[in-house]
Parts: C-alpha cells; structure tokens; sequence
C-alpha cells in the first residue's frame, strides 16, 4: 500500500488537487501508513492535536477561535517540507469551540503545497464526513478539490 500512496502523491505536481486523505475506519492503518511515508520521505508529521492544542493553551477560551485558524498556519509551516505537509490527528479542528470548517482549513493549505491528512471520518457515496448525525461535532463534505486514498 505504501507503494501505492507514494506513487499518489506524486501525481499530485500534476493535478489541480494537492490535498491527499487517507480515509478508513478507526484502526485501519491511516497513522501507521502515514509514518510508513514518513520515514521513506525523511519527513515529520505533524499531529495537529497536540501541537495546536499546546498552541491554543496559552490563549484564553474566548479568543481561541479567533487564533486557532492562524495558529495552525505557523504550524503548518514549520512542519512543511519538500513541499509536503503531513498531518495527523486531526479531531481539534472540529471542536466546536474554535469555529473551523476543517475540510476547507486543510484545503486552503493545499493550495501552497501538497497535503497528505488522515481523515478521522468516513467517506460514503463521494461524501466525507466526520461523527455521526446529530452529534454535536458532526459535519458532511462534498469531495471536491481533494483526492481519496482508502486504506483498508
């Protein structure tokens, strides 16, 4: 598989797209496949949770939401290289605290390089989506402007 995610990702120079998910059920291998890449690439990961939680720590609860979109900017940032972002654990982004569409955040970082994300929800009918109806946390997306990678 890990041959397969490699050749993906290069094909993403090409294509309009440069956001990459890896999409499959909890335990499916999306964090191991992700290091596996990683470790070929002689890249970091950068696990969104916790460096943007460490971040939002500082900020007083209120303004959280105001920063956390910005904050995770600089991240991405430092975290990028060759032209590549690696992210993991994603669940901060869709707290409803901070106010973010994650979907759209990990798209506007694609638009600077490519982006390879494990997704933390499912992928139905060309729809993603993270939690379940009538969870609080709940949100559905159309797949446009990214590219699907199941892993399985």
């Amino acid at each position: 598989m890990i041959d397969s995610l490699e050749r993906v990702v290069e094909d993403l120079v090409v294509v309009n797209s440069k956001l990459l998910l890896l999409i499959g059920a909890p335990n499916s291998g999306k964090s191991r496949l992700l290091r596996q890449f990683a470790k070929r690439r002689d890249l970091q990961i950068l696990n969104v949770g916790a460096a943007l939680g460490r971040e939002l720590l500082t900020i007083p609860s209120p303004r959280r939401h105001l920063q956390a979109s910005d904050l995770l900017k600089g991240l991405a940032g430092e975290f990028t290289s060759n032209g590549l972002l690696l992210m993991d654990n994603l669940e901060i982004l869709f707290d409803q605290g901070l106010q973010l569409s994650p979907l759209d955040l990990l798209r506007r970082h694609a638009q600077a390089r490519r982006v390879i994300a494990a997704w933390p929800g499912a992928l139905t009918e060309n729809r993603l989506s993270y939690a379940t109806t009538g969870h609080p946390e709940y949100q559905d997306y159309g797949c446009d402007g990214l590219v699907p990678f199941r892993v399985n």
